[in-house]
């Protein structure tokens, strides 16, 4: 009865993964060494200075982006990823994640565009996001090791293929919550869709596509393990190592690196999507701070409207 019902959904997949390595392994050979010559330049970046000179950078970057606060934070976990012996693992995550994170970004947001635009573009997006999202990392990465070889390239595209969903859902979000009185009254001004897009769309959806941004790496960063798992290296694979060796050590210590990456990036592309017009400017707290230590009492301010004044009496000419 099983054997009669049978189908063979498996071996259709494994067909078509067959025919694509025959037919278009030159492809993906290019493929791969574009990945490859990324991830390997952004490595020698981060690896290449002195520690401390990628503390100093970080931390500059994190003062601009939160404070004084975030940037004494981010020094002191980046100081804590070296005190532990993890900082070249570190780096080389940190290089996986921001390449795969920008190519994923770089399809993501053309792709919420053209579904906020079209109707039917997203009718065909989402249920293949869908898809991406529910099945299982494992999965897809077969036909990427077949297709890429083992390495670090399968695990950024995997990690592609996991992380792009919230991107594109974020920024069709965005666009589609655009109030349609401010587009159309660029349309009234003579603006080409082009620059309604540019000018008026994507300011506004801003925070929302900073927001798939933030979902974007922080996916990224989560996928260090599979990765890791393919020879990707880095966190990934001392975490993979301590948990083939049930070494309690050296899994803390990875996945505490882990952690400070992930808070790092999390905070910095949160700052960098935060709308600064909504902050209160330093004038603001300083004036409520020196009100609060004036003995806290506010004088109220009556907002009742003055009734209206009795317009004068026109003057009449006596004859």
């Amino acid at each position: 009865m099983n054997d009669i019902l049978r189908i063979p959904f498996g071996s259709w997949v494994s067909s078509v993964v067959d025919w694509i390595t025959d037919n278009l392994g030159g492809f993906f050979d290019v493929v791969r060494a574009v990945f490859l010559f990324f991830y390997e330049w952004m490595e020698y970046i981060l690896s290449a200075p002195p520690f401390w000179a990628v503390v100093i950078v970080v931390a500059a970057l994190a003062f601009f982006a939160r404070g004084w606060k975030f940037a004494v934070g981010s020094a002191v976990g980046l100081l804590l990823i070296s005190s532990v012996n993890q900082w070249e693992n570190a780096m080389a995550t940190l290089a996986l994640v921001l390449v795969a994170g920008a190519i994923a970004i770089a399809i993501s947001i053309p792709l919420g565009v053209l579904a906020a635009k079209s109707t039917i573009a997203s009718q065909i997006i989402r249920p293949v996001l869908d898809f991406m999202q529910t099945t299982p990392a494992f999965v897809y990465l077969i036909p990427a090791l077949l297709l890429f070889r083992v390495g670090v390239v399968p695990g950024i595209v995997a990690t592609i293929v996991f992380a792009m969903a919230p991107g594109v859902r974020l920024t069709e979000l965005g666009i589609r919550g655009v109030d349609t009185e401010v587009v159309e009254a660029g349309q009234a001004f003579g603006s080409s869709p082009w620059r309604i897009l540019r000018q008026i769309q994507l300011p506004l959806a801003k925070p929302s596509i900073m927001a798939g941004v933030n979902q974007v790496i922080m996916l990224s960063l989560s996928m260090v393990v599979i990765a890791g798992m393919v020879g990707a290296g880095g966190l990934g694979g001392d975490i993979v190592a301590s948990l083939n060796r049930i070494d309690v050590a050296l899994g803390a210590e990875a996945g505490v690196s882990v952690v400070i990456l992930a808070i790092i990036l999390d905070r910095m592309t949160a700052a960098l999507g935060a709308d600064r017009r909504r902050r209160p400017s330093r004038s603001t707290r300083a004036a409520g701070s020196a009100s609060a230590a004036s003995g806290g009492a506010e004088t109220e301010v009556d907002a009742t409207p003055l009734p209206d004044a009795p317009a004068p009496e026109r003057a009449t000419a006596s004859v």
